[in-house]
């Protein structure tokens, strides 16, 4: 095994054990301690029904620059749909496609980096989607490996949300015109997922129509679901070896709005997030009908999505959407 793979689950473990308040270390100071949020509210349509785009889109790849309250720096990584032939590698500051597109905010797991999830993550802007993926001060590659600020990051990533946003707006920005902040959702994996849950929970964004989590789990922000409703889809592997199945489970089931659970029976802890396999293709193809239905409002993505998460036997859908 690896270095960075064993730092990596020695950090989950830690944040394990951290999260539920028997860490020795001593915890950060959480900026701008939330309100109580609002109670969930009953399943409402957020987005008015639609078409996703049919064509797959070229990508581009480009750097942003933010630094929240000026010690919290938050390097973004961004991949959009581009002009150009479909199906090549990301291509730097590729000029942007036509059109207006939603944006999904993507948050890493520990010890890593927007890059690693590249596989998923352009898959997810070929098939029309602006994603946005910060990467975190503290448990990012490079980071002091402080697991606790993991509970910082939500409102890291409402704020990279609120000045990517701003890109749209911006007279010389090369994604001007192209973002719609009328869709938007969060996804994230492992402490990642924690960072997603907590924006849907103690850190809610009103903003956001839908979150992914990934190999998630609630501690430390809870599982009081608030606002107005916003689907969620759960992506976990039963022989995950670092957040268990069933602590994954335990935060989908409390989850009060529309909702579905991808589970692979034989998967670990992200392997098919960040190997081109089988498993990545179930994966990035049920998360992308997931994400056209909820962003674009496209019933007939909901339609596929049974049958894309099912093919063969490496995963098994609970669909309560």
């Amino acid at each position: 095994m690896s270095r960075r793979r064993t730092s990596t689950l020695v950090a989950a473990a830690l944040l394990t054990v951290g999260l539920a308040g028997c860490s020795g270390g001593a915890a950060p100071t959480v900026r701008s301690a939330p309100t109580p949020p609002p109670k969930a509210t009953a399943p409402t349509p957020r987005v008015p029904a639609g078409h996703a785009p049919t064509q797959a889109f070229a990508v581009g790849v480009r750097q942003l620059t933010l630094n929240r309250d000026g010690d919290r720096p938050l390097p973004v990584t961004l991949w959009y749909p581009a002009r150009g032939a479909a199906g090549g590698t990301p291509e730097r500051s590729a000029p942007a496609a036509a059109g207006r597109f939603p944006v999904v905010m993507f948050s890493h797991g520990l010890g890593a980096r927007p890059e690693d999830y590249q596989l998923l993550l352009s898959r997810w802007a070929a098939a029309g989607f602006v994603v946005a993926a910060p990467r975190f001060p503290h448990t990012g590659t490079g980071g002091d490996g402080n697991v606790l600020d993991v509970l910082n990051q939500p409102a890291d990533v409402s704020y990279a949300l609120t000045q990517v946003l701003a890109l749209d707006a911006k007279a010389d920005d090369p994604l001007r015109g192209r973002l719609d902040a009328e869709r938007v959702a969060a996804a994230g994996h492992s402490a990642g997922g924690v960072t997603t849950i907590g924006l849907f929970t103690a850190g809610r964004d009103e903003r956001l129509d839908a979150g992914i989590v990934f190999a998630g789990t609630a501690l430390g922000v809870g599982t009081a679901f608030a606002g107005a409703a916003a689907p969620q889809l759960f992506v976990h592997g039963e022989a995950d070896e670092v957040v268990n199945y069933a602590a994954g489970k335990a935060v989908y089931d409390a989850v009060p709005w529309p909702k579905a659970m991808l589970s692979l029976p034989k998967g670990d802890h992200g392997r098919a997030l960040l190997t081109d396999g089988k498993a990545l293709r179930v994966v990035s193809d049920t998360t992308v009908e997931f994400l056209r239905w909820t962003l674009y409002g496209d019933a007939k993505a909901k339609d596929r999505l049974p049958a894309d998460a099912t093919r063969g036997d490496l995963a098994t859908l609970d669909d309560h959407l």
